[in-house]
């Protein structure tokens, strides 16, 4: 979590998972468990999540990821948004956009690794503009693009 302001809650949590069901529900898509396939472990989560605050490019739909440290660096995140990618395309997302702090460079190398383009920079809103993360990059694909 050392690219996010703070844990979040048990509060926090709990609203966050009743917003990925309710995603799963509303649109048949959203953020997936990603285990480790030899031992069952749980090591986070690749998918699509509505964008959840206001910007000059939402609303739209994000590919994001979230993985456990220890499993950083292994491929995982990147094996399982292209997965994702296809996943998109069958359900007619035409644009996916991706964005993490402009010191996250290891979740932007997995932006470019599924072939992303970079779109620009912008202060995330939800963030203080002293922050070390406030400053962004902002990445997206054209979906149908991206697998023809």
């Amino acid at each position: 979590m050392r690219y996010f302001p703070a844990p979040l809650s048990d509060v926090e949590t709990e609203a966050f998972f009743v917003r990925i069901q309710d995603e799963f529900e509303r649109k048949g898509w959203g953020l997936y468990a990603v285990e480790v396939k030899s031992t069952g472990e749980f090591i986070g989560y690749v998918g699509l999540h509505e964008i959840g605050f206001e910007a000059d490019f939402t609303p739209g739909v994000e590919i994001g990821w979230r993985l456990a440290a220890d499993h950083h660096n292994q491929g995982y995140a990147t094996e399982a948004a292209k997965a994702v990618l296809v996943l998109a395309e069958r359900n007619g997302i035409e644009r996916l956009y991706s964005f993490t702090a402009k010191i996250n460079l290891p979740s932007e190398r997995v932006m470019q690794k599924i072939g992303m383009v970079k779109a620009g920079e912008f202060d995330h809103p939800k963030l203080l503009a002293d922050s070390p993360l406030c400053a962004h990059v902002l990445y997206l694909t054209e979906v149908a693009r991206s697998q023809s």
